[in-house]
């Protein structure tokens, strides 16, 4: 290992002193006028500037390679070229005018790039169009992409649905690495906060490929902020304030880089009480939130590093039934206390004509949940809450340490093909310090080695690659399993016509039983059932086919997205009649199952009306096992409908306003245990833009959600059974003052 650092080291300093520049100017592609502040952005080196008032741009210290230079405005098409360093000639780039909005660069998958030149369908939202939507939270935020839902316990717990799978089937990457919080629970939510996040992305399928086990289902990956560009500097304090909630949320962060080192941080504090519906307070929705990002960088020609934390502290209520009706954020017992802190470095070897990236990560979940204890019920009063100052002893009280590693090498481009072989790995380790254990101590251990290659033809563009996985669980009661897999995937991307693009992607995918679905033994908070696990359990394993047709000129876009997904020895919960304390008890079973839906939808923006935009989408999912009974938790069929509008004027930038109704239908395809849920309709509506505010820039959001007051119960929500309502109207006005 020594000797393959040490070869790597060399390798990278014959490099290191290599002062490389590159130089060039842009225009518009109809006037051939020099723009001004265009973006200019390296994703693999994550070094970028504008151009100048005269269109033209120089980037200096750049390593000997071949890399792609993404080229972006607001109002014209996004460009990518790649280009080989070094390079004398002056790049000259003309810009085509466009309604439609801005491309970035797809993070999530191996090659990095343009959506419109990827193989795989991603989907990227970012986070600054989330919050201008009104969404309250993080894992609210994410239901604005289509295909995406969240299984919600209150306003503050919620984990993402990927095509009706969610929970250890879809995979979370933060920072890079992959997010280990005891997912497993259906009543634990993300534990990331959206403040510091620049986008999500999405990965709609199989990505075992990727990212091994548990990616089954999907990959939910978020961006990061970024560093600020060679030489500059930024900061800004945000501000959001909640009607329904009476909450807010505030942050502040600042970033600057010099020519070699960067640095960046940002804190937040987010407030809520009890959400109201049009009749109530839902109890012990309240939580508090805390959390804080920082990162640094170093950089040098054939070299670049970054480390980041972030810490997150929690408490969140734990909604039971609708009781006492209160304004006050203090959360009631039950509740959970939560803190996340994710360590993870990034590193990148720039060769002549290759590299090699080194993600590392560690992720501390510190996780305590308190409860009543029911022999002082007749001492106090049901929901007096509890004093901040009282010590109380945490009846579950679980630790997770997981350390993770990514390293990947791309090869050197031969003709026609891009290449990257890599290693990942897992060391995780669970311990118990409550009076209550849901599932025991234990180790688990995970290595895969992959391979993957994107092959350029003249009409069209193919990826495939091969995996292997093993993952190891030891537990600390004598348990021991193992569990193996081979996984593969193709995709074939082609132009049928010059406006119309298909997709094709055929993918595996697995996932190993979790230590809940193994050995769990006990009544879980928030699901108001007993668990029993099942250790003779197998491994998931699917099939998945995907078809994606799209069809863009320079005022219609429409698409078409279908998948069918066949999964063997999908994993269930099942109540088998008896109960524990009150809590009925579910067992663990295993049945052949298949998914099958799309998202389907059209983005019109008339000439000469660029500014307008009709926006329209329907997606659906259906989730079946074998002996015909529909699967849990799958989202209800919906469409939703958006009518937009930008604007410009003499005081105002990037101004904007939107109306948008989201039909939820009938969702009468339910597992036996469930009960059907009546559809409804949700109006939303909001307006924004950006003012100069003492020389700086202050951008103002104004938007409202459920606006009718619509009394409603999602189909995903953990409430349903208990009849609870879920939100009801709710005025969101948001800030940012940049410095």
């Amino acid at each position: 290992m020594k000797l393959f650092l040490n070869i790597l080291l060399l390798l990278a300093i014959t490099n290191i002193y290599s002062q490389n520049k590159i130089h060039g100017i842009i225009t518009d592609a109809n006037t051939n006028e020099k723009l001004e502040f265009v973006n200019i952005y390296f994703p693999e080196l994550e070094k970028g500037t504008t151009t100048n008032e005269n269109g033209k741009f120089i980037v200096e210290n750049l390593s000997s390679g071949n890399y792609n230079i993404l080229f972006s405005m607001v109002g014209y098409k996004t460009q990518s070229l790649l280009i080989t360093i070094p390079s004398n000639d002056e790049i000259k780039i003309n810009l085509v005018p466009t309604a439609i909005e801005m491309e970035s660069i797809i993070i999530s998958t191996p090659f990095h790039k343009l959506q419109s030149d990827n193989v795989m369908k991603v989907e990227q939202r970012s986070l600054k169009d989330l919050k201008a939507n009104g969404a309250v939270t993080l894992s609210d935020g994410i239901t604005n992409i289509a295909g995406v839902e969240s299984v919600t316990t209150g306003l503050s717990i919620g984990k993402p649905v990927i095509r009706g799978l969610s929970s250890n089937r879809v995979l979370v990457y933060t920072q890079g690495i992959r997010l280990e919080n005891q997912q497993f629970g259906d009543e634990h939510g993300l534990g990331v906060n959206s403040t510091g996040i620049e986008s999500v992305e999405v990965i709609k399928g199989p990505a075992s490929l990727l990212y091994g086990s548990d990616a089954l289902g999907g990959v939910l990956y978020l961006n990061p902020e970024r560093f600020a560009n060679n030489n500059e500097s930024s900061g800004d304090f945000r501000g959001d304030f909640y009607s329904n909630t009476l909450g807010y949320s505030t942050s502040v962060g600042f970033k600057s880089s010099g020519e070699h080192f960067k640095f960046l941080f940002r804190g937040n504090l987010t407030e809520h009480a009890d959400y109201e519906t049009k009749d109530y307070r839902v109890t012990n929705t309240r939580f508090r939130e805390q959390d804080f990002k920082a990162g640094v960088g170093y950089q040098i020609n054939s070299f670049k590093t970054e480390f980041r934390y972030n810490i997150n502290h929690s408490k969140l209520g734990i909604p039971e039934e609708v009781g006492v009706q209160s304004k006050n954020k203090t959360p009631l017992l039950p509740y959970q206390d939560i803190t996340n802190h994710v360590f993870s470095s990034k590193s990148t070897l720039f060769f002549n004509d290759s590299k090699l990236d080194i993600n590392l990560g560690f992720i501390y979940n510190d996780r305590k949940e308190f409860e009543e204890h029911h022999e002082e019920e007749e001492e106090e009063e049901e929901h007096e809450e509890h004093d901040e100052d009282e010590v109380l002893e945490a009846a579950l009280h679980m630790k997770l340490k997981t350390a993770n590693y990514d390293v990947k090498y791309s090869l050197p481009k031969l003709g026609k093909f891009e290449t990257i072989v890599g290693v990942q790995g897992m060391n995780q380790v669970n311990s118990n310090y409550g009076e209550e254990e849901l599932i025991p101590d234990a180790t688990t251990n995970d290595f895969g080695v992959l391979a993957t290659s994107h092959i350029h033809f003249d009409k069209a563009d193919v990826q495939l690659g091969a995996r292997y996985d093993n993952r190891y669980v030891d537990v600390a009661s004598g348990l021991n399993k193992s569990f193996n897999s081979f996984n593969g995937a193709l995709g074939v991307k082609t132009n049928l016509t010059e406006n119309i693009t298909t997709r094709i992607n055929l993918a595996t995918g697995f996932r190993a039983p979790n230590l809940s679905e193994l050995t769990s033994n006990g009544s879980h908070e928030g699901t108001n059932r007993y668990e029993i696990g099942n250790s003779n359990l197998k491994s998931e394993q699917n099939f998945q086919t995907d078809l994606a047709l799209e069809f863009q000129n320079e005022h219609i876009e429409l698409f078409a997205n279908g998948f069918y997904n066949k999964v063997n020895n999908y994993i269930f919960l099942s109540p088998d009649g008896t109960f524990v304390d009150g809590d009925p008890v579910f067992l663990y079973l295993q049945d052949d199952a298949k998914l099958y839906g799309g998202e389907f939808g059209f983005h019109l923006h008339p000439h000469p009306l660029d500014w307008l935009h009709f926006e329209s989408s329907f997606e659906t999912v259906t989730g079946k096992q074998n002996n015909g009974n529909y699967l849990p938790l799958i989202p209800a069929n919906s469409l939703t409908n958006i009518v937009r509008i930008e604007f410009e004027k003499p005081w105002i930038e990037n101004g904007y306003a939107f109306v948008k109704l989201r039909s939820t239908f009938k969702q009468n395809n339910v597992s036996p245990f469930e009960t059907n849920t009546n559809g409804y309709n949700l109006l939303s509506a909001g307006l924004g833009g950006s003012f100069s505010v003492f020389k700086n820039e202050l951008s103002v959001t104004i938007s409202g959600n459920n606006l009718t007051n619509k009394s409603y119960i999602n189909h995903l929500s953990r409430l349903k059974p208990d009849g609870i309502f879920n939100m009801g109207r709710n005025i969101n006005l948001g800030f940012t003052y940049s410095l």
